[in-house]
């Protein structure tokens, strides 16, 4: 029984069919609920069979989305469909992300399938929203240019996606905050779109109402993800967040944080992870405005300092409950808000910020800690005391953070450079000591520093970037010297003293950072500078002691070994003649005792080593340190633009004759100058002196010359004047005898000229004569004519009258018989259409019996054939009966059996047309 029911069972269907089955339901429905039925059938696959789904419902499914758009229901299942698509099930055998690529280029490629999800925001329905939302979302994660290209095209797409930031619901708003940080990543257009559909104010207003930087969650820090991407790198929303005043936002934002510190409640430590995160994106987006070389950094720096946001930037690097991270990167972004900028830089030292001091007792009110109590100190004191005194390890991001601030401080700004070189050496000088004088930690012998290496390295540091490219703090900074001569002492100077500190740091093998410091001072001091090099130079072991450690090849000291063979190669660059070891020395001490090639492949060592080649990928903070080991931090980045901007002029330098000095422009005054050239101008102007003479022995025998010429040119010109006068006798002669012609000429001219008036005279009367006679005869002719034209006229006037009144007779008589002629005429006219008429009326009845003939002779003539067909058949079927007749005639008379006569007759008569006919057909 079982069996015959298994037999009559239908066939099992599989997915690919089913699928294919609903496929083709969705599209053909008419009715909506067909449309959900099969929408809900093809949502039950999706998750394990994506690519059958979407090969054959896709279109159908966004071209639902269209058709029932105002469906809630349909619009919801058709979303969480779609949706399905883009995230199948890692089990899927079908699972592949090859088909959200082509579930994004199916979408993209149409604008329309862009804008029905951009119109489906305009629904205040919780799921339209966030689905929508959710699927914009993997396809730009898909094709992100592309889906950005969509939106930006899409006449309102843009404000819809600003205006869900204002939903109340946290889910689709945050789904909208990170669309939008998706899709304002890369696209300029983009961010200049979102900014100026009033985002920063949402955005801010978003950051407000979370709980602000302090109680603020990952919504906070989306939203701080949006503000970095419309601000990076683009002027035009910079400037619009600048002019609008958001700068004060900012600063209130970083102002709510501390105040969260300061109460009595404080920050919950739960709250603090997220408290930094926040904090450190807010931090990111202020940097922001502050791009090295960007040509609005500057007025962004003013309206920082304008709105307050400096000084809350420092409390906050300054307070000593915020996160070590945290504060370094306040301190970073103190830097970026000072650098380049004369009037902050000044400015900011006039600041004064809580003391860094740990030691500092603080006030307990009510067994909490009243921050306001505690004491302040100036920025710049307290930056030195951080970065120079504190040796914690931890601290160390902040070290650098403090001194990367006060290098900003003094960037590009000569006279705080000064200021800040002459405090140090006043304080340096003084009786009282200070444990953050940078002089003080250099110069001071018999302290160990493998404890921190980093406070003598950061000092280093700053002192580099006091004298580097700048003469005249090197020329203060060799004042200072150590010793007193009248107690007897030996007067050492600071670049002696620093160099004996760098020889006793490679002798005791101190950590490599120290005797780095110590070199980057002094390749910058010495570089290009005359006076230092001979300073140097002064103490002549101390070449002798670098050129051992350089010898010595200590592959451990890779970075000291070739930072040595660079201070020599300044050394000998920049020396002279005479310097206290002259140059011819130097130069042998470097080919004979170092050689060339290990100075050249000392120095290509160091510009290969990873810490200098890839210095600007490598991490420079605290991350870099190995486990349980100082960070891997021994350059700073300017000193390492001067390696590799001389390299190639240190590696040269070796090859340079030692007569060959360098001219050096210092203050405007070129030092050094070389002693080959000198010799070559002495030559020169030898050579030039015997030329002169030669000249002038050339100009003697030439003014010889020219005594004689002009001897000559007297005695011509004594005959040049005889000759004159005798021309100028002959010409006064012609001129007498040409002034007689003339007088002779003129009298002559005159007596023809009244000869020729007295004819012209006469020739005038008789002209006038005959004109007078013409004239009389012309006027009697006038006369004559005037008469007989007046004559005329009267004629003529005589006969217009006449005629006129002719032409009015005629006219009165000519109407008359117009009058009886168009009488006559419309009688007959009458008459005529009278006759017409009955003319057509006949015609028309002669057309109808014409007609009615026609159609009677056309049915005699179809009687007629019908007649005469049936005749030609009577007479076909009467020559049968005639035929068979005969022949059953001669059929009897073959039989014998008696015919009538009249019948004979006709057989004989066929007989015989018969024989006829056969004579013929046989002939």
């Amino acid at each position: 029984m079982f069996r015959i029911l298994e037999a009559q069972a239908p066939a099992k269907q599989n997915a690919t069919a089913t699928i294919d089955t609903l496929c083709g339901r969705l599209q053909s429905a008419t009715l909506l609920e067909d449309r959900r039925a099969a929408i809900l059938g093809l949502r039950s696959f999706a998750k394990q069979w994506p690519a059958s789904v979407a090969s054959g419902g896709l279109r159908n499914l966004i071209r639902c989305l269209s058709k029932d758009l105002e469906d809630v229901d349909t619009t919801k299942n058709t979303l969480e469909t779609l949706l399905m698509l883009f995230n199948p099930d890692e089990s899927s055998p079908e699972a592949s992300d090859d088909i959200a690529l082509w579930l994004a280029d199916e979408f993209t490629q149409r604008q329309e399938n862009i804008t029905v999800l951009l119109d489906l925001l305009e629904s205040y329905d919780f799921y339209s929203r966030l689905y929508s939302l959710q699927l914009i979302s993997a396809i730009s994660t898909a094709r992100p240019e592309r889906t950005q290209e969509c939106v930006g095209t899409s006449p309102v797409g843009v404000s819809r996606l600003v205006a869900v930031l204002d939903d109340k619901r946290e889910a689709v708003r945050s789904e909208g905050l990170l669309l939008l940080v998706s899709l304002t990543r890369s696209s300029t257009e983009l961010q200049k779109v979102v900014a100026y559909e009033n985002a920063f104010d949402r955005v801010l207003s978003i950051i407000d109402a979370e709980g602000s930087l302090t109680h603020g969650g990952i919504p906070v820090q989306d939203c701080l993800s949006l503000l970095a991407n419309l601000l990076r790198l683009n002027i035009s929303n910079q400037n619009l967040f600048r002019e609008s005043g958001w700068m004060k936002k900012l600063a209130s934002l970083l102002s709510d944080v501390l105040k969260a510190h300061s109460s009595s409640e404080g920050v919950p430590q739960w709250a603090r992870p997220q408290q930094d995160k926040n904090v450190w994106g807010l931090l990111a987006v202020i940097r922001l405005f502050l791009i090295r070389g960007s040509i609005g950094t500057q007025a962004n720096q003013r309206s920082c300092w304008q709105s307050g946001l400096l000084v809350q930037v420092l409390e906050v690097a300054f307070n000593s409950e915020m996160d070590l991270n945290i504060r370094a990167e306040a301190l970073a972004t103190a830097a970026d808000l000072i650098r380049g900028n004369a009037q902050l830089q000044e400015a900011f030292a006039q600041l004064d910020v809580p003391s860094p001091n740990p030691q500092q007792p603080v006030i307990q009110v009510n067994g909490h800690t009243n921050d306001t109590a505690s004491s302040k100190d100036n920025v710049i004191s307290a930056l030195l005391e951080v970065t120079l005194v504190t040796s914690s390890l931890q601290a160390f991001d902040v070290r650098l953070a403090c001194c990367e601030c006060i290098k900003a401080y003094m960037q590009g700004h000569t006279p705080i450079r000064l200021f800040f070189l002459r405090r140090a050496i006043e304080g340096h000088t003084s009786d009282e000591p200070e444990p953050d004088n940078i002089l003080t930690i250099l110069i001071q012998n018999g302290v160990s520093h493998s404890r921190d290496p980093y406070r003598l390295w950061i000092a280093a540091v700053l002192l580099f970037h006091l004298l580097h490219e700048e003469f005249e703090a090197k020329s203060t900074a060799m004042q200072v010297t150590e010793g007193d001569a009248e107690s007897g002492e030996e007067v050492v100077t600071c670049i002696q003293a620093l160099a004996g500190n760098l020889i006793s740091a490679e002798q005791n093998m101190e950590d490599e950072r120290i005797s780095i410091a110590y070199l980057t001072i002094l390749c910058s001091w010495l570089y290009e500078d005359h006076d230092a090099v001979n300073d140097f130079l002064s103490e002549g072991s101390i070449i002798q002691s670098i050129v051992q450690f350089v010898s010595q090849n200590n592959q451990s000291r890779t970075l000291a070994s070739g930072l040595c063979a660079i201070l020599l190669g300044t050394v000998y660059e920049f020396s002279t003649k005479d310097s206290p070891v002259p140059r011819d020395t130097i130069h042998q001490i470097l080919t004979t005792r170092l050689g060339r090639e290990r100075y050249i492949d000392q120095i290509t060592r160091l510009r290969e080593h990873p810490l200098i080649r890839n210095f600007e990928v490598l991490p420079q903070d605290l991350t870099s340190s190995p486990s349980g080991g100082l960070p891997e931090v021994y350059f700073d980045k300017t000193f390492v633009e001067f390696v590799k901007d001389n390299f190639s002029r240190m590696v040269r330098a070796i090859d340079r004759a030692p007569g060959l000095e360098v001219p050096v422009v210092a203050n405007g005054i070129q030092k050094g100058i070389s002693r080959e050239l000198v010799d070559s101008l002495k030559a020169q102007v030898d050579d030039r002196s015997q030329s002169i003479q030669k000249l002038e022995s050339d100009v003697l025998t030439l003014e010889r010359k020219l005594g004689q010429e002009q001897a000559d040119h007297r005695k011509a010109q004594d005959s040049a004047a005889a000759e004159l006068n005798r021309i100028r006798n002959v010409n006064e002669a012609l001129q007498r005898h040409h002034e007689e012609d003339l007088q002779k000429t003129q009298r002559e001219s005159r007596s023809m000229q009244q000869d020729l008036k007295r004819q012209h005279e006469t020739e005038i009367r008789h002209l006038q004569d005959d004109m007078q006679k013409l004239k009389a005869d012309g006027e009697a002719s006038l006369d004559r004519l005037r008469e007989r034209d007046e004559a005329e006229i009267k004629d003529l006037k005589s006969t217009i009258a006449k005629l006129k009144a002719e032409l009015e007779k005629s006219g009165r008589e000519h109407v008359q018989d117009l009058q009886t002629a168009h009488e006559d005429y419309s009688t007959k006219l009458s008459d005529l259409e009278t006759r017409l008429q009955r003319a057509e009326d006949r015609c028309v009845d002669a057309d109808s019996r014409a007609s009615r003939l026609q159609e009677e002779a056309e049915g005699k003539e179809a009687a007629r054939k019908i007649v005469q067909t049936e005749l030609d058949d009577l007479l076909m079927v009467l020559g049968d009966l005639e035929e068979k007749r005969s022949k059953d005639r001669k059929r009897l008379r073959a039989l014998g059996e008696p015919t009538s006569d009249g019948e004979e007759d006709e057989d004989e008569v066929d007989e015989a047309e018969e024989g006829d006919s056969d004579g013929a057909g046989d002939a």
